[in-house]
C-alpha cells in the first residue's frame, strides 16, 4: 500500500500508515486494490493489493469499492496464494461478484495509522514526474515493485522506454508531492 521513500533519506518499508492531515478527511479514501476476479459462487472476490501483506484489507470492517465507492460491509477477508479473497454483505452470488470485476477497493483514510514522515502511499508516488538532479526528465512512475528489500519504481519514459529506480537512498534524492515530482540520481547499470 505504501511507496516507502525518504525525502533526503533512506526509503524504508512501513506496514501500515495513514495520508497527511489534509487528506485525512471523512470524505478521503486509501486505494488497497482492484477486484481481479470472481471465485466460486458464493460471491467472493479475489483482489489484487497494492500491499502484498494486506494489512488495510484484513483488518477493515468495511471497504469502499468502485468510483461511487459503495460502503460494503465485510464478511471475510483473506489472504490466498498473493491475492485477496472478499466476501462482502449483499454480493451474495456469482453474478453479484461479477458486477465489481476491474473495480478499485477503497478503505477509509480515518480508519489508518499514521505514516512515519517522508513515507508515502504507493497512489502518491505513482504519475510522478521523475528528474534526474542534472534536470533531465525521465519520464512519469507508473507502477511500484514491492521486491522484498525495497521497493522499485517503474518509470516509463516519453518514449515508451522503460526505467526501473529502486527506492534506496543513493538514487532516489527527493519526493516533492506538491511539485509532483521526484528527483533522483542514476547510478551505473540503471538505464540499461
Amino acid at each position: 500500500m505504501m511507496a516507502p521513500a525518504q525525502e533526503d533519506q533512506q526509503p524504508h518499508a512501513s506496514d501500515g500508515g495513514s495520508p497527511s492531515d489534509q487528506e485525512s478527511t471523512a470524505s478521503s479514501y486509501l486505494p488497497i486494490g482492484r477486484v481481479v476476479a470472481v471465485r466460486g459462487l458464493c460471491g467472493e472476490m479475489r483482489v489484487d493489493l497494492f500491499d502484498p501483506a494486506g494489512t488495510q484489507f484484513l483488518q477493515a470492517d468495511e471497504l469502499f469499492i468502485g468510483e461511487g465507492r459503495l460502503c460494503l460491509k465485510v464478511r471475510q477477508a483473506r489472504l490466498f496464494k498473493g491475492q485477496g479473497l472478499l466476501q462482502v454483505e449483499g454480493v451474495d452470488d456469482r453474478n453479484a461478484a461479477e458486477f465489481w470485476r476491474g473495480a478499485a477497493v477503497y478503505v477509509s483514510a480515518d480508519h489508518v495509522a499514521p505514516l512515519n514522515e517522508g513515507e508515502y502511499y504507493y497512489h502518491q508516488v505513482i504519475g510522478l514526474l521523475v528528474v534526474t538532479e542534472e534536470g533531465e526528465a525521465l519520464g512519469r512512475i507508473t507502477d511500484v515493485l514491492p521486491t522484498g528489500a525495497n521497493d522499485v519504481y517503474v518509470v516509463q519514459g516519453p518514449d515508451g522506454a522503460e526505467i526501473l529506480l529502486p527506492a534506496i537512498k543513493e538514487v532516489i534524492l527527493k519526493i516533492d508531492l506538491d511539485m509532483g515530482a521526484m528527483s533522483v540520481r542514476l547510478l551505473d547499470g540503471l538505464r540499461d
